[in-house]
């Protein structure tokens, strides 16, 4: 009876751990591109044996549904997104600060200073067009903002819409900073782009696929993004504004009230160690962090006209700016 008790108690605990093992899992929003997520999620799995069920969102998407489920939290972190998205997620209470172990492999200027969101890499804006596209229709190269405007780029150029993408919101406040901070030269210049827009797509990553399948000769993204396609084989020219480009400084933040917080600061440090560091960097991004290892993509940082980026004002003054486009510009994304 003895040899029984033990057997059966022995048999219990191992049951026990079993299941205490297949419930270790971290819910997460991302809004890197799928293949990325779940590359750099799976290798997280295998370090660690904790499962992250990660839903893919957009920007814009992913704050709207934490303001939706502010009451009743879904998820523990969010994992990319631009920096002013994660300072509006700040802003509006949506996330909690974590002074991360890891976090000092991060320059100061791309972490917050209470700790709320932690900068990844730098994502600069460009242009990609795609050459064959181009060829049948005579096309040259989008080198400027201001090329965009030209006659012949009319319904041929698509890009995100700012209200469901941080990418196309970027792209405001660039367009303001080109014009000196007047918005209604920036607005009067939106105007006249929304001439050549052909489409304006709720994903900011989605104009550069649709280019490089040829759908649509020229598109306005992420140059991470178009490098990537173009390394694929895509058919697509890239190209810096010259008049000036600004940047996503994609960021990480903990969520509020999260179901998994011990497994969301597992996963957090993690991705800023050398592992996950090296696997982001091999996405042809700018890595933040001074243990990644940057791919050479034949582009610097150095060599491009940057604007004078202002994360913070960027986010206080979102809403207004969203409201003005909407009011004046496009109403709404394709579905």
């Amino acid at each position: 009876m003895k040899k029984f008790s033990v057997a059966f108690t022995l048999l219990f605990v191992m049951l026990f751990a079993g299941t205490s093992f297949a419930a270790e899992t971290v819910k997460a929003y991302t809004t890197m591109e799928e293949p990325l997520a779940k590359a750099l999620f799976d290798e997280f799995e295998k370090d660690t044996g904790i499962k992250v069920e990660w839903v893919r969102l957009s920007g814009g998407e992913a704050i709207a549904r934490l303001e939706a489920e502010k009451a009743n939290p879904q998820a523990s972190i969010w994992v990319g997104g631009v920096g002013t998205q994660h300072i509006e997620a700040k802003l509006r209470g949506l996330s909690t600060p974590y002074r991360s172990r890891v976090a000092n492999s991060i320059p100061p200027k791309y972490r917050d200073p209470e700790n709320y969101w932690t900068g990844l890499y730098v994502g600069p804006i460009a242009f990609c067009m795609n050459t064959e596209r181009a060829a049948e229709l005579g096309l040259d190269m989008p080198k400027s903002w201001a090329d965009l405007l030209k006659p012949e780029y009319a319904k041929k150029v698509r890009v995100a819409h700012p209200s469901t993408s941080g990418t196309a919101y970027n792209m405001i406040t660039t367009v303001i900073r080109i014009y000196g901070g007047d918005e209604d030269k920036a607005f009067a210049y939106f105007k006249e782009l929304a001439k050549s827009v052909e489409q304006f797509t709720r994903s900011g990553s989605a104009p550069g696929k649709s280019c490089a399948l040829g759908e649509i000769p020229v598109a306005i993204g992420y140059l991470h993004d178009q490098i990537k396609l173009q390394r694929e084989g895509a058919k697509i020219q890239i190209a810096i504004p010259e008049d000036g480009t600004g940047f996503e400084t994609a960021s990480m933040s903990i969520l509020k009230g999260g179901p998994d917080p011990l497994n969301a600061k597992k996963l957090y440090d993690w991705v800023l160690g050398q592992k996950a560091m090296d696997i982001i960097a091999s996405w042809y991004v700018i890595p933040l962090s001074d243990k990644a290892t940057p791919t050479n993509t034949g582009f610097s940082l150095s060599n491009m006209n940057l604007v004078n980026q202002d994360d913070q004002w960027d986010a206080a003054n979102k809403e207004r700016l969203l409201e003005r486009w909407n009011r004046e510009i496009s109403t709404a994304p394709e579905k």
